[in-house]
């Protein structure tokens, strides 16, 4: 098994996938690589997702790491390399999470930001709806203070990656860039004294306990941003070119039933009286 994950991570080089395939392996190595591909059981996927959640892990990781694993075998056979992809047995996945900020929370949260560069990063996540590592490593050649427009996809970097947007930059927003760039030490947009950033989950975390709020990560930001959008009644082709969704389905699977309009043509087939029977204009008494 080792030797085509091996062989996979060669021929599928410059994927964004690759990057958490590294850590995949890491869980999975240990069980699997020495298992000749073809010869991967049922038992042997459920003693793999038993370890991990006796060692604390949750059944969405668990999820991903025994997807990645059925998607090497796929290209496996694909390529020959065995006979016949085996089944790979995987918990369900969970369901997406629900939490997302109303504006009196994204308030709290940037007033409880202690440093200037959480402040920004929270600005840039809920106004780009981008993804972290897209905002983290924005550039400042990246943003057009004349067309008011933001690229989050570097066109310098080979690797294909989910989500990043070409997306406008709103009068919030470019207030607090144009102070950004007025104090910037880096090519990078977030930045602390001059070097980029490469995690915030400390300093959400922090402002998160501050302002007394639960269930805040750095992707609630993105997940709000669509809500919000769709609660405006922002057609949901527009929402799904903003969040970078390459099929606006994926977006209307997940953010439909926040419309204002979600479901009323089919609620409204479920009156009482139809339409026809219902006499709008009350009878008036002659007089």
């Amino acid at each position: 098994m080792e030797a085509l994950w091996r062989g996979f991570t060669e021929d599928k080089a410059g994927k964004a996938v690759l990057a958490t395939m590294v850590h995949t392996w890491k869980a999975l190595g240990p069980r699997f690589g020495p298992i000749r591909g073809d010869m991967v059981t049922i038992a042997d996927c459920r003693a793999h997702t038993k370890a991990r959640r006796e060692a604390g892990i949750k059944d969405g990781t668990i999820h991903t790491e025994l997807g990645h694993l059925r998607m090497v075998l796929l290209w496996a056979a694909d390529h020959k390399l065995i006979a016949t992809a085996p089944r790979i047995e995987r918990p369900s996945k969970p369901e997406p999470k629900e939490r997302w900020l109303t504006r009196s929370e994204v308030k709290k949260l940037i007033d409880a930001a202690e440093k200037p560069h959480m402040k920004l990063v929270m600005h840039l996540l809920l106004a780009t709806a981008g993804r972290v590592a897209a905002v983290l490593e924005l550039t400042w050649d990246r943003v057009d203070f004349k067309t008011r427009q933001i690229r989050l996809r570097n066109p310098d970097d080979p690797t294909k990656r989910k989500g990043r947007a070409v997306v406008p930059i709103n009068a919030t927003l470019m207030a607090v860039l144009t102070e950004a760039k007025e104090g910037a030490m880096s090519p990078y947009v977030v930045e602390w004294g001059g070097h980029p950033i490469k995690s915030i989950k400390k300093g959400m975390r922090l402002a998160a306990a501050r302002a007394k709020l639960d269930g805040v990560t750095p992707h609630v930001f993105r997940h709000t941003a669509a809500v919000w959008m769709v609660e405006s009644g922002i057609p949901m082709e527009e929402v799904a070119q903003f969040l970078g969704h390459s099929n606006p389905g994926i977006t209307r699977r997940v953010y439909a039933r926040f419309s204002p309009d979600y479901l009323q043509t089919a609620s409204s087939a479920l009156e009482l009286d139809e339409p026809s029977d219902v006499d709008p204009t009350p009878e008036m008494e002659e007089t």
